[in-house]
C-alpha cells in the first residue's frame, strides 16, 4: 500500500496493539518497530518506572522487594491507567524521533470492550502524544492482517486468540456482521498449567516456566506422538527445588477447560450467523490468529467441533498489528473500518 508523504507521514502515524501479554507498535512507512511484553517494573514506594518490555521481562521472578513487576492490562483492557500510560509513553518515545509532531494513532480493542474501558484507552493514547485517536476492533484488524476479503460480499470468519481475550467475528462488506469476545486466552492457559502442576505434582511453578511448558508440549487435541518436557519448580512440601517430567496428554487435560471456553465463543458466533453467510463459511472456513493460535492442534480441534475448515494465519501473533498497520499506511482506503474518537 502507498505510504505517501506530507503531514501524515511527518506526524509518524502509529498503530498500537496494546495487548494483555504483548504490545506491538507499527509506524507508518517503517512497519512493526516494537514487539515487547506488556510488563512494567516500578519502584514499590514511588511508582517510578524502572523498566518496561523485554527489560522488565528479564527481571521476572528476580526482583527485590523495592521493585514491583506488574502487567497494567488484563483481559485486553487497562486496569491501571497510570502505569499503562507510563509503559505506552516509554514505548512511543523509543520509536518516535520528534516530540513536536503529534501522530495520529490507531489503537486496537476487543469486541466486547465497554465505553468506559475504551475511553481509558483513548485517554492514555492522547496523553502519550497522539493528536487524534482511531479505534479498530481486534477481530477486524486480525482479518485485514490475515488478508481476508473483508470488503467483499461474502463471509469471512476470524478467531483471534490473544493473551487475555478471544475475539470471534463474521465479517462481510467491510463490516462486522456479528461478533463475540470472551475474556479467556493464553494467560488462562498458563494459569491452568500452574494450577494443574500444583495439584497433580505438589510443585509450584513460575510464570516463565508455565509459558515454556505451553510452548513445548501443550495441545488442544491428542497428538500422534506424545511430547515430553522436564520442568523445575519448588516442592510445596519441602520448599526445595524439584524436577518433574510432563507429557502432552497430561498438560492437555490441565488446559481442557480453557479450550472448551474458546470453542464455546466460536459456536455462539456461528449460531447467530445468517444462513446465506453460513453457507460461505462452509466453503471458506475460519482463520485462526493471535498468539493463542500457536497452541498445537487448536485448528484441528475447532474444525472437528465446528464442522467447517479452520486454518492458522501466517505469523498469527502479528495479524492484528499487520491489520492496524495497513490502516495507518492507507487511511483513505481503510478509514471506513475505523471509529473516529478523540482529537487533541
Amino acid at each position: 500500500m502507498s505510504t505517501g508523504r506530507g503531514p501524515a507521514l511527518l506526524g509518524r502515524d502509529l498503530a498500537v496493539d496494546l495487548g494483555t501479554a504483548t504490545t506491538l507498535v507499527h509506524q507508518r512507512g517503517r512497519g512493526v518497530v516494537l514487539d515487547e511484553p506488556s510488563l512494567v517494573a516500578v519502584e514499590a514506594h514511588s511508582g517510578r518506572l524502572v523498566a518496561a518490555g523485554d527489560t522488565a521481562y528479564a527481571m521476572l521472578g528476580r526482583t527485590p522487594a523495592s521493585v514491583a513487576l506488574t502487567r497494567p492490562l488484563s483481559d485486553g483492557v487497562i486496569n491501571d491507567a497510570e502505569i499503562s500510560e507510563q509503559m505506552l509513553r516509554h514505548f512511543v518515545a523509543r520509536v518516535s524521533r520528534s516530540r513536536l509532531l503529534r501522530p495520529r494513532m490507531v489503537v486496537c480493542v476487543p469486541s466486547a470492550v465497554t465505553a468506559v474501558e475504551r475511553r481509558a484507552l483513548e485517554d492514555t493514547a492522547i496523553r502519550c502524544g497522539a493528536r487524534r485517536v482511531f479505534v479498530l476492533e481486534e477481530a477486524m484488524a486480525a482479518a485485514i492482517g490475515a488478508d481476508l476479503p473483508v470488503q467483499e460480499a461474502r463471509a469471512s470468519m476470524i478467531i483471534d486468540v490473544g493473551g487475555g481475550t478471544t475475539d470471534v467475528a463474521v465479517i462481510s462488506l467491510g463490516g462486522v456482521v456479528n461478533a463475540r469476545s470472551r475474556r479467556v486466552g493464553g494467560n488462562e492457559v498458563d494459569e491452568a498449567i500452574v494450577t494443574g502442576v500444583r495439584t497433580t505434582h505438589d510443585l509450584l511453578l513460575g510464570e516463565r516456566s508455565a509459558e515454556t511448558i505451553k510452548a513445548s508440549v501443550a495441545a488442544a487435541a491428542p497428538l500422534p506422538e506424545p511430547l515430553r518436557t522436564r520442568v523445575r519448580g519448588r516442592d510445596l512440601s519441602t520448599g526445595l527445588p524439584r524436577t518433574v517430567t510432563l507429557e502432552s496428554g497430561e498438560v492437555r487435560e490441565m488446559i481442557e477447560e480453557v479450550v472448551v471456553q474458546i470453542v464455546e465463543v466460536v459456536v455462539e458466533v456461528l449460531d447467530l450467523c445468517p444462513p446465506e453467510l453460513a453457507g460461505d463459511l462452509l466453503e471458506q472456513g475460519a482463520v485462526l490468529t493471535g498468539g493463542g493460535a500457536q497452541l498445537r492442534a487448536l485448528d484441528r480441534r475447532l474444525q472437528r467441533e465446528l464442522g467447517i475448515p479452520v486454518r492458522v494465519a501466517e505469523d498469527p501473533r502479528r495479524a492484528v498489528i499487520r491489520g492496524a498497520g495497513a490502516c495507518v499506511d492507507d487511511f483513505r482506503a481503510l478509514q471506513r473500518v475505523l471509529v473516529t474518537t478523540r482529537q487533541w
